[in-house]
């Protein structure tokens, strides 16, 4: 009912998280009103659902959402939220995500998340590096030049932030305005 309402209401793509455990809930979702969909902790759980998924929606209605935290020299996947430490290599997974038919990854450093300290940029440069699909940065921005420093420096195709906007610290905007003064394609 809420996407229902949302979709009436938004006419940018809209992507849909939190709960989905089955190819009926995507299709009921998508039947709402959403673009796509948003698949973190039930990927891990039962990873044929991103391969049944994709191949009856299409790659492009499925978002592989990887919450991630650097462990030693290595990251790692967390489930749950970014609570539990599946122990998974995170570029190992994002890599079979994409052979299980992901059409994007949302990657989220949960050690930078409201940070306001800049993507990790080296996990973004590493994940762009490794995939063929596009990867959407996540976890914390701070000013402007963190969504330039994300495409430019750590390849991504698109960003995501949340407190920034949330608190209104800048305007989306002021954001895509930023961008394009950087040279970076923007729809404005």
């Amino acid at each position: 009912n809420i996407v229902e309402k949302t979709a009436e209401k938004v006419f940018i793509p809209l992507t849909v998280g939190g709960g989905i455990r089955t190819v009926e809930n995507i299709r009921d979702l998508l039947k709402a009103g959403a673009d796509k969909v948003s698949i973190n902790t039930a990927g891990i759980l039962n990873e044929k659902l991103i391969a049944d998924s994709a191949q009856k929606f299409g790659s492009q209605c499925i978002v592989a959402a990887v919450d991630v935290k650097k462990q030693n020299d290595n990251w790692k996947v967390f489930s749950h939220g970014g609570t539990i430490n599946t122990g998974i290599d995170a570029l190992k997974w994002m890599k079979k995500l994409q052979k299980l038919g992901a059409g994007e990854i949302l990657l989220t450093s949960m050690d930078k998340d409201g940070t306001k300290s800049g993507f990790d940029l080296k996990l973004l440069k590493l994940s762009t590096n490794s995939l063929d699909i596009p990867v959407i940065a996540s976890g914390g921005v701070g000013n402007l030049k963190h969504f330039r420093d994300g495409v430019i420096q750590g390849g991504a195709s698109a960003l995501l932030a949340a407190s920034v906007f949330h608190f209104g610290e800048f305007s989306i905007s002021e954001v895509k305005q930023y961008l394009s003064k950087e040279n970076i394609e923007v729809r404005l």
